[in-house]
């Protein structure tokens, strides 16, 4: 079973970048404006201009643009202009581009993308006609970005999960047992109290924008019979609990952790600009939450300076219980109803996914490829990183999983996320209880289907 990953880590780096044109404005074009259907029947030789976006790391934002030049190579009569986000600057950018009508032809969204939905072209057409080629790429890995009624919204650019990155070393110095599978989130803190307490380093770096995952749709699914409880119910219409302090162990845990050094307060966390200079990558701590596709890039900046990354699971609230964590989709490529070029946009989706050329510069950073050529063709060439993350993501697909798991958010989710991290940190201060808390991000979430 599979599930759309939303954030797929940390804030990146505030960059963005535009490519060959120089052009850094979006200039819009009447014939693309408001999604208007055009002639999209192109001679070989004209020169089309795509615009396309996405958020991640600096090795991603390098290698994207590596490929891109490729394209453009192979097809001389396209032209990408490319930029590149944080996360959060992206769909800051996004949001404007909506409300003009002028979204990039090609542009980058996570499970959040119900909330752009009117501004995504299905690809069922291309897929249809065979201008996208999904030959060779599994009916399941397809789902994992279709929406309730089967529409194609995008190809999926990775299979990807959730982990723990820990320093081996620290946890040896500090005298602390090595993760297991189904540890449990008492031994996560009991293990980030004790490496602070030894080390003077943080025991865990701090969650950021993967806190409500963590904290909520992880913590609330782990709870129960697998497949008992969600944060929403499956169909999206209401919550998928009752009690509101079914969190609180958890919130009380995060404020713990920051109010006893052994985690980052929100001052210290706003360091953390990107996966890169994660407080885990600079030597500062001992663990982070991590979106398992960003973990070969922290592994070998790591392994440079002589240290070892390991993975482990998420923690459990009970070892014996359900593990809360599933294979999901990292990102997907979408084509914009605002483009002039839908076709030429869909083509290049298509070769990004299928390519093995491509994919041997990517190498999996947004995930494990879903085109089965494609994963063959880098598992066997993998480097110590990508192999763990590879066989870190074999292991979460061995874990049982409910029968069905919804891949939509609902609309409005982006202020509750927002509250909840807010509520933490309120509680980290005094100003409110962990109980309060819980009832308070119960609250917000509820709010959104009345």
């Amino acid at each position: 079973m599979v599930l759309g990953l939303t954030a797929c880590g940390t804030p990146e780096t505030s960059t963005s970048a535009v490519g060959s044109s120089e052009t850094t404005e979006v200039v819009e074009d009447t014939a693309a404006v408001g999604g208007e259907e055009v002639d999209e029947t192109v001679d070989s030789d004209e020169q089309i201009t795509l615009r396309m976006a996405w958020w991640g790391s600096q090795t991603r934002h390098d290698l994207t643009v590596e490929v891109i030049e490729m394209y453009e190579a192979e097809n001389p009569n396209i032209n990408i202009e490319y930029e590149f986000y944080d996360f959060d600057s992206y769909f800051t950018k996004l949001k404007t581009l909506v409300a003009s009508d002028q979204v990039w032809d090609i542009f980058q969204l996570g499970g959040n993308f119900p909330e752009y939905i009117d501004k995504i072209q299905y690809m069922n057409e291309y897929i249809d006609s065979g201008i996208v080629d999904t030959s060779n790429i599994p009916e399941s890995y397809l789902k994992i970005t279709q929406d309730m009624d089967g529409n194609q919204i995008g190809l999926s650019n990775g299979l990807n999960t959730y982990g723990i990155a820990y320093d081996v070393d620290m946890f040896k110095e500090a005298g602390v047992p090595l993760p297991t599978d189904n540890w449990t989130w008492e031994d996560f803190e009991n293990a980030a109290l004790t490496i602070s307490k030894k080390t003077g380093h943080f025991g865990s770096s701090g969650f950021t924008s993967s806190e409500f995952i963590s904290g909520c749709s992880t913590y609330i699914a782990q709870q129960g019979k697998v497949g008992e409880y969600g944060f929403f119910n499956i169909d999206l219409t209401g919550m998928g609990f009752s009690d509101p302090q079914m969190l609180t162990p958890y919130i009380e845990m995060r404020a713990k952790l920051i109010n006893e050094g052994a985690s980052p307060d929100a001052g210290a966390e706003m360091e953390i600009t990107n996966i890169e200079n994660d407080f885990l990558v600079t030597g500062e701590a001992a663990m982070t939450w991590v979106a398992v596709n960003q973990f070969p890039t922290i592994y070998d900046i790591c392994a440079e300076e002589g240290r070892t990354l390991a993975l482990a699971t998420i923690p459990r609230v009970k070892a014996d219980g359900p593990a809360g964590t599933v294979v999901q989709s990292s990102q997907m490529l979408c084509v914009s109803k605002d483009s002039k070029y839908k076709e030429e946009a869909a083509k290049f989706i298509s070769w990004f996914q299928n390519s093995t050329e491509c994919n041997n510069v990517l190498k999996g950073e947004r995930g494990i490829p879903i085109n089965n050529d494609v994963r063959e063709t880098l598992e066997a060439d993998a480097t110590d990183g990508q192999k763990i993350m590879y066989d870190y993501v074999t292991l979460v697909g061995t874990f049982e999983m409910p029968e069905k798991i919804n891949v939509l958010s609902p609309a409005g989710q982006d202020e509750v996320v927002d509250n909840y991290r807010n509520y933490i940190q309120q509680v980290v201060s005094g100003e409110i209880t962990a109980e309060e808390a819980a009832e308070k991000t119960y609250s917000d979430a509820e709010k959104l289907f009345n």
